[in-house]
């Protein structure tokens, strides 16, 4: 099986630096680094340059034109280039636990998603953590909240079971899967622009073409870096394609990663 560790990225070089150099730790590497990059400036394509002459790992950067927020489309274009099997994904301002890639893999299963979730950095920490460049979270640190996410437990972990059923506690910054079943719906939705709902739709189509999600607590751990929220602007309209794919058990989207095949 090989892995690919996918980082959807968007002109915040400080956070994806602090990112990289936790892949850089990780107990288990994944076979290539993916970066789906939805229009950032030079500075990030210097710093995965950078980063290339630290790491054996094989790494894609994949960039297209800032129109505004595409991930969606940038998603698609990343994963249509990929070697891997299996797709472990996160956001490029979510640092990750030593045994993240790991804890994804150890859990990977035919036919089914995973899920974990995230801890909080505080948003009064972002200048100690971005000066210092810390990218490491002991259970106590006075940095994080919701310590109780910070705890890797295996035996724990692992006595979480599948499910047909969605769960709210998705979230795309957090997730792995096969590329078959991610291909078997045709991806991303593109239709899905702007903030909000591109991550749960997706995986509402494949929760309706028989794929399971289990979730990854006590494991898969990773701290998000606050950040003001994106803009809404589009909301409502993602939203409403949501609905239909929950109300019409919709499997296919038309406009999709297909395209990129």
């Amino acid at each position: 099986m090989k892995t690919a560790l996918l980082i959807s990225t968007y002109n915040w070089p400080e956070a994806l630096e602090l990112v990289l150099n936790s892949v850089l730790e990780q107990s288990q590497f994944p076979d290539e680094i993916l970066i789906a990059d939805d229009g950032s400036k030079n500075e990030t394509k210097l710093l995965i340059d950078s980063f290339r002459s630290k790491s054996s790992i094989s790494i894609l950067h994949v960039w297209q034109k800032d129109e505004g927020f595409r991930k969606s489309h940038i998603l698609n274009k990343t994963i249509s280039k990929s070697k891997a099997d299996y797709i472990i994904q996160i956001d490029g301002d979510c640092i990750l636990h030593k045994d993240f890639v790991k804890d994804h893999i150890s859990r990977a299963e035919e036919g089914v998603f995973l899920y974990g979730s995230r801890v909080n950095i505080k948003k009064a920490a972002l200048s100690t953590i971005f000066e210092n460049k810390i990218y490491q979270f002991p259970f106590l640190s006075m940095l994080i909240k919701k310590r109780t996410r910070n705890l890797r437990i295996p035996f724990l972990r692992d006595r979480y079971k599948s499910s047909p059923l969605f769960s709210t506690k998705v979230r795309g910054c957090n997730i792995s899967y096969w590329k078959k079943d991610f291909l078997e719906v045709n991806g991303y939705n593109e239709n899905m622009e702007g903030w909000g709902r591109e991550d749960s739709e997706l995986i509402l189509r494949k929760l309706n073409n028989g794929v399971l999600g289990k979730r990854l607590r006590y494991g898969g751990i990773l701290y998000h870096i606050y950040h003001f929220q994106a803009s809404l602007s589009n909301f409502e309209e993602n939203d409403k394609i949501e609905q239909k794919t929950i109300h019409e058990n919709v499997v296919w989207c038309e406009n999709g990663v297909s395209k990129y095949l």
